[in-house]
């Protein structure tokens, strides 16, 4: 499970390495990659609103 969200984080970022890519496709399970993908997405826009309601005082 974590190769799976150290893969969803690295494509977040935009630096997933080809060779790790193409494993992912080939052995990985989507349905893994889809709810790691849209916990991350959450967690992400939930530190963006915390941070903005901080900054708004």
């Amino acid at each position: 499970m974590w190769d799976v969200v150290k893969s969803v984080l690295a494509a977040f970022f935009g630096v997933q390495q080809d060779q790790r890519r193409r494993k992912d496709f080939e052995q990985g399970k989507p349905g893994a990659f889809i709810i790691v993908g849209i916990l991350l997405a959450l967690v992400m826009v939930a530190i963006v609103f915390a941070i903005a309601r901080m900054a708004a005082g």
